[in-house]
């Protein structure tokens, strides 16, 4: 097992990758809390491959209830956070007591924002099944909601006690959803690591991703780890972590969060920034070509239809301040900036290079 120790001001935390370790939950979970109550979060798709797992190991150190919602992105939503809590206060939970979040970056997203606000913040440990969730959204305390003005625009910073990885849970994990993962991976080494970038180019496919994937699980998460360390509330060096998410969540917002997944909105918002770089001399020319031939690779999405009104959508961006956006563009592989520009002109120079 490997562990890396992320620390922001006033907590700290360690982020546990290893095999088969989902077993020994409760060890690692009463290293940190002595709660009298745990209530797990989990979907329909992850409680039928782990949740007795994982309910037979943190029943030895306190009483355990679990919360199976449906799976899919439209579970993050005003609804589903009212089930949470009601079954929370049905529960008797108390501020002492631990909430678990066990799936993908859904479960992750909605558990986290739940125990955020629930008496003004219970402790939630994140066991991500998912890779996306394992490379990405468990680690750096964001949480979040979907409303229908938008993806994510209401949420919380709000840091786990521990994460758990288990990547032998990847290999229950659909190729399609395997393939949204990939898309963040694709992502940190294209804005930080080009060793990364290059070992993926190199690899033949999904068998011999995963015989490395605890490693590449790793460098994900110290990317993110020392990208957190220095901007916890994403104001500054952060943002580069929204490479691809700009367009990407244009796309999802325009397929009403059914249409594609997360990673494969990103993969393809990618591409698009990608491109917008080298359209303005920013990004060496050819990196858009080496990330369309990568995402093309994996199975993700090179071409998205959108009609032209939907790129205002950028107008209800989290990254939008006032008239402008932050947009992520690649100076090349392994390098990136911060680049802010009017909303409308980013809605137009999209519209020029959006295929």
């Amino acid at each position: 097992m490997k562990t890396l120790h992320v620390t922001v001001p006033n907590h700290e935390y360690d982020i546990l990758i290893g095999k088969n370790i989902l077993n020994q939950a409760a060890e690692y979970v009463k290293n940190v809390s002595n709660p009298a109550k745990i209530m797990i979060v989990t979907d329909e798709n992850v409680n039928r491959f782990y949740g007795e797992r994982l309910i037979n190991s943190l029943e030895q150190i306190a009483d355990v209830k679990t919360v199976v919602l449906p799976a899919g992105e439209t579970t993050k939503s005003l609804d589903f956070l009212k089930q949470l809590y009601d079954a929370a206060f049905d529960f008797g939970m108390t501020r002492a007591d631990l909430m678990v979040a066990l799936g993908g970056g859904v479960v992750g997203d909605l558990a986290g924002f739940c125990a955020s606000t629930l008496f003004r913040g219970v402790d939630v440990i994140q066991i991500p099944t998912t890779l996306l969730a394992q490379v990405d959204s468990s680690v750096g305390g964001k949480t979040a909601i979907d409303v229908p003005q938008g993806k994510n625009l209401v949420g919380t910073f709000y840091q786990p006690k521990q994460v758990i990885i288990d990547t032998e849970t990847l290999k229950t994990l659909p190729g399609k959803e395997f393939a949204s993962g990939l898309a963040e991976v694709i992502k940190y080494g294209a804005i930080w690591d080009k060793a990364l970038f290059s070992r993926l180019e190199e690899a033949e496919g999904k068998d011999a991703l995963l015989e490395n994937i605890a490693d590449i699980v790793f460098t994900c998460c110290d990317i993110k780890r020392q990208v957190v360390e220095k901007d916890e509330h994403d104001t500054g060096l952060r943002m580069i972590l929204n490479f691809g998410h700009t367009a990407g969540h244009i796309v999802e917002k325009a397929y009403h969060y059914t249409g594609y997944t997360h990673g494969q909105a990103v993969a393809f918002g990618m591409i698009v920034a990608s491109r917008l770089g080298e359209k303005m001399g920013r990004t060496a020319l050819g990196t858009a070509e080496r990330v369309l031939k990568l995402i093309k690779k994996n199975g993700l999405p090179t071409a998205i239809d959108i009609e032209e009104q939907q790129l205002m959508g950028a107008a209800l961006d989290k990254k939008a301040t006032g008239s402008s956006i932050s947009v992520i563009l690649l100076k090349e592989i392994g390098k990136c900036e911060i680049y802010k520009m009017p909303v409308t002109e980013f809605a137009d120079r999209c519209k020029e290079i959006w295929k």
